[in-house]
């Protein structure tokens, strides 16, 4: 069976807002995307129950992402890890109340720090991480919903970067509440062979996203695409795939993530060759 492909509305906005949510909701619907990844980057931007209610009338389903801006983390050298932890309680609520089945994003630091560490430094962090990460776990086992923590390439973090660094550092947590969210564009960076690190995952692929390999459309780069999908089905993935994309006015994450030029000639020729280009290859 296809699978479902979801677009994160920060293809064209930031932030989401019940204002804009509507019409960026029906322009998926009427490409043909099937949901809709939202990314939460303030506690009230939109009402949950209000977007359910949305979605719902248009045959959508809904995927939450949480966003990592300064001051967000789960260690404390980068952030403040109580109010950051009591946001991602905001996401997972969310998640239920949406029906969706993971809140994906980094959630361990803000977006675009970086520091050097020592082997000692990382261990320590990787406890503290834990410690942190626990109770929310808890919280969403208890939710119904997994907590998917995304790997992102070096310019980004220097907390989690590889498959193989995630899995280790999440272990004790893998399961009922966590899981890891892998994104095509990090694995491109940061994997000697990113098909090799799917398969690794495994049963820990919680979510997937995806875009080119210079952050624009799918099918438009050098990704090989057929053995992406042939190694997700390895892994024994079946869910959403996510288009993941950012215009330069996104305050949240442009910077951090070295959005400085167009990607397409429009957002909307974007969207509209990724989802093509995905159906084409069988997705």
């Amino acid at each position: 069976m296809p699978r479902t492909i979801a677009v994160n509305t920060w293809v064209w906005t930031s932030p989401l807002t019940d204002a804009t949510l509507g019409p960026l909701a029906r322009k998926a619907a009427d490409m043909g995307y099937q949901a809709l990844e939202l990314p939460l980057e303030s506690i009230g931007d939109w009402d949950p129950a209000r977007s359910r209610d949305v979605l719902y009338d248009l045959g959508l389903g809904a995927i939450v992402i949480g966003a990592m801006g300064p001051g967000r983390s789960l260690l404390a050298q980068a952030g403040d890890v109580g109010a950051t932890q009591d946001y991602l309680r905001a996401c997972i609520a969310a998640a239920a109340t949406l029906g969706s089945a993971v809140v994906a994003g980094p959630f361990y630091a803000p977006t675009g720090a970086t520091w050097r560490m020592s082997a000692d430094d990382r261990a320590q962090m990787v406890r503290e991480l834990r410690e942190n990460l626990e109770p929310l776990a808890s919280d969403a086992a208890d939710a119904g919903v997994t907590l998917a923590i995304e790997p992102l390439n070096r310019y980004e973090t220097s907390v989690l970067n590889t498959v193989e660094q995630s899995l280790d550092a999440l272990a004790p947590l893998l399961g009922a509440g966590v899981g890891l969210a892998l994104d095509t564009y990090h694995l491109n960076i940061e994997e000697k062979k990113p098909t090799q690190a799917i398969r690794a995952a495994g049963s820990a692929i919680a979510h997937v996203q995806v875009c080119g390999s210079d952050r624009g459309a799918v099918g438009d780069d050098h990704t090989d695409w057929p053995e992406i999908l042939r190694a997700l089905d390895d892994a024994g993935y079946r869910g959403p795939l996510g288009l993941e994309s950012f215009t330069g006015e996104n305050a949240t994450i442009a910077v951090a993530a070295s959005v400085w030029r167009p990607l397409a000639e429009s957002q909307d020729e974007l969207a509209a060759r990724s989802i093509q280009a995905l159906r084409v290859l069988g997705a």
